[in-house]
């Protein structure tokens, strides 16, 4: 099989010789610097030779620091071999490897409290060199070039929790390693069961995606399943997934290949906190409270707060100010999240909130029936705003 590519035109020939010229010596580091490789690092700068040549660079910087030439070797610990998510699936109508992702099922908190965020994401970065590795082995079976990977997200079970700040940072530095190292490498994203929080979410990581990228996401409606067979052929998906393959014990989810995570016991808990950063920090006297009040102008926002306590106890809730009438200037505290009293000294708390209409919310922190103590606390509270363009596609499903 050449390593020449075709269909070129004749000034992309020239950037492609030339770039070969400007970053020839890095290329005897790599196993397989063939036209096809130089030409992802190209197509993802749009044929800019400087900048492919800095991104090309970067990465030979991130190869050797989380040295990728024997990560496939590396043996994650237990619990994230237990309780990580996904697995090789098969195979699309093209040959393209099809690795399924059950993003929804993973307990992602309890995988940051039992492990550590390091090595969390060199487990997710070791499946983006497998899945490489995948079309290098297919390429040479099919007696064609393979270069790219399906990922199918499944997002049947995404809630609240997966809104954990030190949670989505995780995602957005996964899409950073996934854009930044291993570009031009995604055939299709292709989301399914995706719940009404999923433009939320979609907004939190669409900064760290490429536009190329984004134009590789496929959100699929009620009929998933026929609509992944578009894409992949029945025997390459598990019945679960509207295939045929099965374990031996007939199972549809096909649990010899794919994992599907759960809740982790908390005996693996390395720790049972994590440190956060916090934007303000507020004094409460005494028989007082501090409010904080934020506009919410749609449905399906979503409220998120993390803050630290110095101080015995302080009571936490959330309000919604209403009017009371067109007459009446005074306007009412609804409550929609009852106040509860936080007792953890020093111990990092967080919570979220969907906001079902719009309107002024105000998260409270309650300090009046306290007749003795002043509280200190820290705090960090936003609104997370979902996609519109998404939150359009999936309304039309």
């Amino acid at each position: 099989m050449s390593g020449r590519v075709g269909d070129l035109s004749p000034q992309q020939e020239e950037a492609l010789d030339q770039f070969r010229k400007n970053v020839q010596d890095v290329l005897n580091d790599l196993p397989n610097p063939d036209d096809y490789f130089l030409l992802r690092w190209l197509r993802a700068r749009s044929f800019d030779l400087q900048k492919s040549e800095a991104m090309l660079r970067n990465y030979m910087i991130f190869r050797k620091e989380k040295n990728l030439d024997n990560i496939l070797s590396w043996q994650p610990s237990e619990v994230l071999q237990l309780y990580d998510v996904g697995g090789l699936s098969g195979y699309d109508r093209e040959g393209c490897p099809v690795w399924l992702d059950i993003t929804g099922c993973l307990d992602i908190k309890g995988l940051l409290l039992s492990s550590s965020k390091p090595e969390l994401l060199k487990k997710r970065t070791q499946i983006l060199v497998s899945l490489l590795r995948e079309c290098d082995l297919q390429s040479e079976k099919l007696g064609k070039k393979i270069e790219t990977f399906i990922m199918i997200i499944d997002l049947e079970c995404l809630g609240l929790k997966h809104f954990w700040k030190p949670a989505t940072e995780i995602y957005q530095e996964f899409f950073s390693i996934l854009e930044n190292n291993f570009p031009e490498t995604v055939k299709h994203l292709i989301v399914v069961k995706a719940p009404k929080l999923f433009p939320v979410a979609y907004n939190l990581v669409k900064a760290f995606i490429s536009e190329e990228t984004r134009k590789k996401i496929v959100v699929l409606g009620a009929n998933w399943k026929e609509d992944l067979q578009k894409f992949i052929n029945p025997d390459q998906l598990p019945a679960e997934y509207g295939g045929t393959l099965k374990d031996p014990d007939g199972n549809p989810k096909y649990l010899t290949k794919i994992q599907y995570g759960g809740v982790i016991p908390k005996k693996y808990y390395l720790q049972n906190q994590m440190k956060m950063q916090y934007e303000h920090t507020v004094s409460i006297s005494r028989g007082s409270s501090h409010q904080v009040e934020l506009e919410i102008l749609s449905p399906g926002c979503i409220l998120r707060w993390q803050f630290l306590l110095d101080g015995p106890d302080i009571g936490v809730g959330i309000y919604l100010k209403t009017k009371m009438g067109e007459r009446q200037r005074a306007k009412e505290m609804i409550e929609v999240l009852p106040t509860e009293k936080y007792h953890s000294h020093l111990v990092p708390e967080d919570g979220t909130l969907t906001c079902t209409r719009p309107g002024v919310y105000v998260l409270r922190f309650d300090n009046t029936y306290s007749l003795v103590h002043s509280k200190k606390v820290s705090y960090t509270v936003e609104v997370l705003l979902p996609d519109k363009t998404i939150e359009e596609k999936i309304q039309k499903l």
